[in-house]
């Protein structure tokens, strides 16, 4: 094969959307002219889709039938139930894959894949997957046949020694061995130092993993290396490049602090102020608002001009790129881009003058747009103000008279009057938001953590969010008029089948609903829940039935919103596809054609930018897991209030009340009896009386054990409802008891080894201003 017939000599982004359509399980076989018009490309791309289709044919990658029809390799062979797609690994050891969703042919359901057939993928691999019926009847299952890409080859984990020989356990990984790290002398290295191997050999089930220490973080005992090793476990930078912070050094050094450039809007005189959490470093959003001579509200939503200082091609803009976003953890900020440009150059400082991207939207005051533009500006911060100030403003707004100017007193109460008739409409028009904890970790000055709580989603962030949704609203519309295409916030509709599941899960529950796909139904059973012991289990499981967000450039309206036009753009310094919009915006404003960015180049950015905030969100999740799991770690043998918030046939999970953690409680450790798992109603019911544990239940619980490597906390029921859970004498009265449970159902049937496999807990959604 020449290299002019190289797969590598095709575009990638082109081979990769060839691949996943015809490998998309719901692909029906058609001809390159097909697979052209299922990409939605424009015409004059069709002879680069015909080349590269014959590329991939003389590459063995894809193949022709008769009629030049377009197949897998397996097709032409006999064996059509072959697919792609993404491994996710469960806790058991077993996994799913997730078909590549592409084009028309939109998503499909998972692919349950048992421990016995995941050959050695891990979490995140590309592999292809041969389907069948499942032994179990309904849904698909698969073996995985073939690893085509690995997600990572480098893994934090646990030094140890065992039989004599060096070995990591691997953090994140559920495989029932450690690795093999052969040679060690020479390193300076203890009994469970947290390391970072390379591996050359992964585990399969058959032999053990290899590998090679490649750094040596420390102690397991020091808090920052908690947070060290799971930067490398999902390969987060800790520093920038030196070509990148000189590039920032430069562009700090040419900036002229409160210049206004003649091509800008002089907005310094108009009343402007910002509403953040009072620990935030990087103020990208700020806000005016006033009335018009025709009584309407004008809202005007300033956002950091980023693109100013981050030139396209540069290395400032590749490394934005390549992280995608800025991660936040417990103890540190991971930011997307150096600190000279977020928290300087960029960040919207109190009673500095920023360079801005202004959006402005004309509104009645029922909440309508009729007017909306997008300009380059530049603003003064007048105030800086944090949301537990505000919401002792809103509390009580006259003890704010003497502590603020008149303007900014009136302008508090002007944004809370326009947001909450905008949260309203958007009620009214169906759209669907989840009451979901998020987790914040208090830490002392040593980083230990010293507590955690349940930060609320009050007034004070629902005023912020209603002004950035309105603003992400109106650039995604004006851009969609004027068809240029940009990178979307998308969010699909709900597969029917998931949404047929909850609409079980909710009956079992004793919920009266109508079908869950009616949006105004799943409104009103959030709020039916609302403040109850279910409201935990009932939101998660909506958003477990919900389809992921991501971005692309695809038009798809978003569902949870309901908002036909929609983008990110409010949050360019810590947010890659905020910024891109940015510069296609940029580009109208200054009228540089062209306006749009290529398809293919806005579909590959999507990607990688879903693929980046996925997993910026299981970094996040994980550290807070780690640090909870330390903090219990020296409560052994204490106990907590609780809320059964799962329930499967081997036991419970139970989430704190006080304390937002979740660990498992084995049927081993209930009290002696038969027990069954019963769907219908999420419970687990014994013979003897009071021995029902059912999703909703208030008990106080013992932590067991915690296992730090696992990652894993066990828990023990001391009390249900004030009851002492202890042996209890068998219903009476002589009445005929249900069927004898079967030996799968009894307390043996779950090892302690299961247990502990079972035993990590959730971690808690991040904040919807981040991720919507």
């Amino acid at each position: 094969m020449s290299d002019s017939d190289s797969p590598a000599k095709i575009d990638p982004a082109l081979r990769q959307q060839i691949l996943d359509l015809v490998y998309h399980p719901q692909y029906q076989p058609t001809k390159p002219k097909g697979v052209h018009q299922a990409l939605g490309l424009p015409p004059e791309a069709f002879p680069q889709v015909r080349m590269a289709i014959k590329r991939l044919v003389q590459h063995g990658e894809l193949a022709y039938a008769r009629n030049h029809l377009v197949l897998t390799p397996d097709q032409i062979s006999g064996d059509p139930k072959m697919t792609r797609g993404t491994f996710r690994q469960a806790a058991a050891g077993f996994g799913f894959v997730r078909p590549v969703t592409t084009g028309k042919l939109g998503t499909t359901e998972d692919i349950f894949i048992p421990a016995s057939a995941t050959l050695s993928a891990m979490d995140r691999d590309l592999v292809q997957v041969r389907v069948r019926a499942s032994r179990k009847g309904g849904g698909q299952e698969g073996e995985v046949v073939e690893i085509l890409e690995r997600a990572r080859r480098q893994f934090s984990g646990s030094y140890a020694v065992k039989d004599g020989n060096s070995v990591v356990w691997l953090d994140g990984v559920t495989i029932g061995s450690p690795v093999m790290v052969g040679d060690v002398r020479g390193l300076p290295l203890e009994q469970g130092d947290k390391v970072v191997v390379e591996l050359v050999h992964f585990p399969d089930g058959r032999s053990v993993g290899e590998g090679v220490i490649i750094e040596v973080l420390g102690s397991s005992k020091n808090p920052a290396v908690d947070t060290l090793a799971v930067m490398r476990q999902y390969g987060l930078a800790d520093e920038f490049p030196a070509e990148v912070i000189d590039q920032a050094r430069a562009t700090a050094d040419a900036f002229v602090e409160g210049d206004i450039p003649a091509d800008r809007r002089d907005l310094t005189g108009v009343v402007t102020l910002t509403i953040d959490p009072f620990d935030a470093r990087d103020f990208d959003d700020a806000i005016s608002l006033s009335k018009n001579e025709k009584g309407h509200w004008e809202l005007l939503v300033h956002i950091a001009d980023v693109s100013h200082f981050v030139p396209i091609g540069s290395v400032l803009d590749e490394e934005a790129r390549d992280r995608g976003t800025s991660v936040y953890l417990p103890d540190r900020v991971i930011p997307m881009l150096p600190e000279l440009i977020s928290n300087h150059l960029a960040s919207l400082q109190p009673n500095k003058v920023r360079l801005t991207k202004t959006v402005l939207m004309e509104m009645t005051e029922e909440g309508t747009v009729v007017h909306q533009e997008v300009f380059n500006s530049v603003i003064h911060n007048d105030q800086r103000l944090n949301y537990e100030q505000v919401d002792q403003y809103l509390e009580n707004p006259e003890r704010w008279r003497e502590r603020l100017t008149p303007e900014i007193w009136q302008l508090l109460r002007d944004i809370h009057t326009l947001a909450m008739v905008l949260r309203q409409n958007r009620k009214d028009t169906g759209a669907i938001e989840l009451h979901l904890p998020e987790v914040k970790i208090d830490l002392d000055k040593a980083g230990k953590v010293k507590g955690a709580r349940i930060t609320e989603n009050t007034e004070s962030h629902q005023m912020i969010e209603e002004c950035m949704l309105a603003a992400n609203q109106a650039v995604a519309t004006w851009l969609d008029q004027l068809e240029i295409p940009f990178l979307r916030r998308a969010h699909a509709p709900p597969e029917r089948r998931k949404m047929r599941k909850l609409d079980d899960f909710m009956r079992d529950l004793g919920i009266k609903c109508e079908s869950m796909e009616n949006r105004f139904e799943v409104q009103r059973v959030v709020e039916l829940v609302r403040g109850k012991v279910t409201e935990y289990a009932v939101n998660y499981a909506i958003l477990k039935s919900m389809s992921k967000a991501v971005y692309q450039p695809e038009e798809e309206m978003h569902y949870a919103l309901q908002f036909q036009h929609y983008c990110h753009f409010t949050s360019p310094i810590r947010r890659y596809p905020d910024l891109q919009v940015h510069r296609t915006v940029d580009r109208l404003i200054r009228q540089t054609k062209p306006y749009g960015d290529p398809l293919p180049v806005l579909i590959q950015l999507g990607r990688h930018c879903s693929d980046k905030e996925q997993n910026a969100e299981w970094a996040e999740r994980e550290i807070i897991k780690i640090k909870l799991l330390h903090f219990l770690n020296k409560k052994i043998g204490e106990t907590m209030p609780g809320v059964i918030s799962g329930v499967v046939p081997d036991g419970f999970y139970v989430r704190g009340i006080k304390f937002p953690a979740e660990g498992f409680v084995s049927i081993q450790d209930l009290p002696k009896d038969s027990y069954k798992f019963e769907r219908r109603g999420q419970m687990l019911e014994g013979f003897r009386s009071g021995n029902r544990f059912r999703l909703g239940d208030e008990l106080v619980v013992r932590i067991q054990s915690v296992d730090l490597a696992r990652r894993a906390l066990l828990l023990s029921v001391v009390e249900k409802r004030g009851q002492t859970v202890e042996d209890r004498p068998k219903r009476g009265g002589g009445k005929a008891q249900r069927k004898e449970p079967t030996k799968a159902t009894r307390n043996s049937s779950s090892s302690k080894g299961a247990a502990k496999k079972r035993a990590s807990f959730k971690g808690a959604d991040k904040s919807k201003r981040r991720r919507r």
